[in-house]
């Protein structure tokens, strides 16, 4: 890669500046070990939210709250977004950086457990938008429960990781990536891009 499309690259990154209560919940989910979403993804996923209208949307792997902030700040004022997480104390994070940014109780339902304990009682063809950013060597479960979740024309988005362009890794969350990508771009379920924001995000749009 060329030291322009670097160059490219980081400004694309910084193009957006988090808000400042983006950017609490970011460090406080670095404390937490709750790796958050980088900026081009947070603003990707406010521009997708923003742009398909997204009144449902379900997040898993809540972390401290900077990705659903990021999410609520392109939804509609009475969007609702349901965000699921194992841990407790990261739920507690974002729930108090959703207080902090203003956003009404109403808006988010934060649920605790294993997500894909928990989809399975959500309903069919619910969701506007569904984000996932959890174990990938699970993203093909995630994937048929998005396929349930999703009403026709509803947007998948998976957080994805650059060493899944690199041949020489053959670690299983790498050759678990690389299948779900082959599978969800040769299959007509879904509409697919792979974004270079970040590192990585597969957006998928519901046939």
């Amino acid at each position: 890669m060329s030291s322009q499309k670097v160059a490219a690259w980081s400004h694309a990154e910084e193009f957006v500046a988090p808000s400042e209560h983006v950017e609490q919940a970011r460090l406080r989910g670095e404390e937490l070990g709750a790796r958050p979403v980088g900026n081009g993804v947070g603003a990707t996923l406010q521009v997708l939210a923003a742009a398909t209208g997204a009144k449902a949307v379900m997040e898993v792997g809540t972390g401290a709250g900077a990705s659903g902030l990021w999410l609520l700040g392109g939804m509609p004022a009475d969007g609702v977004l349901t965000t699921i997480d194992l841990d407790t104390e990261h739920q507690r994070a974002a729930r108090d950086a959703f207080s902090a940014a203003g956003v009404a109780h109403q808006r988010t339902r934060v649920i605790a457990g294993r997500a894909l304990d928990v989809l399975p009682r959500m309903t069919d063809a619910a969701y506007d938008l569904v984000v996932v950013d959890a174990d990938k060597e699970e993203y093909p479960d995630y994937v048929e429960q998005a396929a349930r979740l999703l009403r026709p024309g509803g947007t998948l988005v998976l957080t994805w990781s650059d060493d899944e362009s690199d041949p020489a890794r053959r670690d299983p969350e790498t050759r678990t990536l690389r299948e779900v990508g082959r599978t969800m771009r040769d299959h007509d379920r879904f509409t697919v891009a792979l974004l270079p924001v970040s590192d990585g995000l597969l957006v998928a749009v519901k046939g």
